[in-house]
């Protein structure tokens, strides 16, 4: 059987409705145009016939409920399913602090989105027939600090998927499973966009032949490539040159795979004609 469809990706969005953005000298993301560029994409996105969608992580500012319940409720209205993962922003802490959701919070504003049994932070979903997505949790909080990695029982549940199927399965998870850029696991900022376990989950993926992972955090554009294992990250929608992909997977009937990616990008708002400019400064 082979297989053919399009999806986009699109990552970091960073929801900021108007009454929750705070100002502080070290906030450098642009949360005011999280959603008209938002509006833009999903506009764009519209007029393709995409199979679904992908929300790698950092959906909203800082985890807060209005935010997020706004995107729930956006992401409703669009004409092709949608499929969503936490990322650090998403829940900053491990219980609700007045401000922020916690952690165990996420699926239940996300039921519609993947996450089919709310009680458990990351999940399987058949995107078509022969194809399955896994979406992963990677916060884990230790000693009050929050950090990038897979918890023990994930991994076995990951691993009981995987032997589980014969489909084509795509992988996302928010932190990234392989260096973009140069010493990136080894050096002190660098580390805290990676997985923490990043080795283990790849040893994973590669025995089980998952080529594809999809991920974020980072803002930046790019395909890295490991153990034959493909880590696409997508830059934020907040974040200079605010990009999102469309992808094209086609499966031949002899097995060899392709994936043509586009790369996009939100060019201008109504009230920020020159945001590239803006932005890049």
């Amino acid at each position: 059987m082979s297989l053919k469809f399009r999806f986009a990706v699109v990552s970091d969005l960073h929801i900021a409705l108007p009454h929750t953005i705070w100002d502080h000298p070290t906030r450098f993301h642009l949360v005011e145009v999280s959603i008209p560029a938002l509006e833009i994409v999903l506009e764009h996105l519209a007029q393709l016939e995409l199979d679904f969608v992908l929300l790698p992580g950092d959906l909203t500012q800082h985890g807060e409920p209005d935010n997020h319940a706004w995107l729930q409720e956006r992401l409703l209205k669009l004409p092709f399913p949608a499929y969503v993962i936490p990322g650090n922003h998403d829940v900053p802490s491990l219980l609700p602090d007045g401000h922020s959701i916690g952690l165990a919070d996420f699926p239940h504003y996300y039921r519609k989105f993947g996450y089919d049994n709310p009680e458990q932070l990351y999940y399987t979903h058949e995107l078509l027939p022969g194809v399955r997505l896994i979406g992963l949790n990677s916060n884990s909080f230790a000693q009050g600090q929050q950090i990038g990695r897979l918890d023990d029982s994930q991994l076995d549940w990951l691993r009981e998927v995987l032997a589980a199927t014969d489909e084509f399965v795509l992988v996302m998870v928010h932190h990234n499973v392989v260096e973009h850029l140069p010493n990136q696991s080894r050096h002190e900022l660098g580390q805290r966009y990676m997985l923490e376990n990043a080795v283990e989950l790849l040893q994973l993926l590669r025995e089980f032949r998952v080529q594809l992972v999809f991920t974020g955090h980072l803002h930046v554009q790019d395909i890295a490539h490991a153990q034959g294992v493909y880590d696409i990250t997508t830059g934020s929608l907040v974040s200079y040159p605010h990009p999102y992909r469309v992808l094209q997977f086609h499966q031949e009937q002899h097995g060899r795979n392709w994936l043509q990616i586009e790369s996009h990008r939100v060019e201008s708002l109504p009230k920020l004609p020159d945001l590239q400019q803006i932005s890049r400064q």
